[in-house]
């Protein structure tokens, strides 16, 4: 029998999981139109998001208000099961959530990204976002 409380935590964990997607979405279209500056940033935002759902799955917590992707791993138990290649990539696109938005590092951050580099970060960003989904069915 469903409680209540397992539909409401189904329904956030599919609005962070949503929201997640549309995100990833976002930035393959930022990198179409060569908007790399935002391809950094919506990939940021999509593994904020799927954190978000992970750590409503293993908390039961609603998440925090936070952009702190180390905070968010942790805090859900999912630093633990990283490899150190993941937490790397973490460390990698933490800085561009802040880094985009505003004027005295966008300057520098559009130097280095490249469209190699920005392909290379959907593609770790999207192989990030299924091992989480993919923890997250066997929830």
């Amino acid at each position: 029998m469903c409680t209540i409380e397992a539909i409401v935590m189904e329904e956030n964990v599919r609005y962070w999981v949503d929201l997640s997607d549309y995100d990833f979405e976002t930035a393959a279209a930022m990198l179409r139109s060569k908007r790399y500056l935002y391809v950094g940033f919506m990939c940021h935002q999509t593994i904020e998001k799927i954190l978000k759902a992970y750590l409503v799955v293993t908390t039961g917590i609603i998440p925090p208000y936070t952009h702190n992707l180390a905070f968010l791993s942790e805090k859900s138990g999912l630093s633990e099961l990283m490899t150190e290649d993941q937490k790397s990539f973490l460390d990698k696109i933490e800085p561009l959530n802040i880094q985009a938005r505003y004027p005295e590092y966008k300057e520098k951050l559009l130097k280095e990204l490249s469209a190699i580099k920005c392909k290379n970060l959907l593609a770790q960003t999207k192989l990030f976002q299924k091992w989480i989904k993919q923890l997250l069915s066997t929830k």
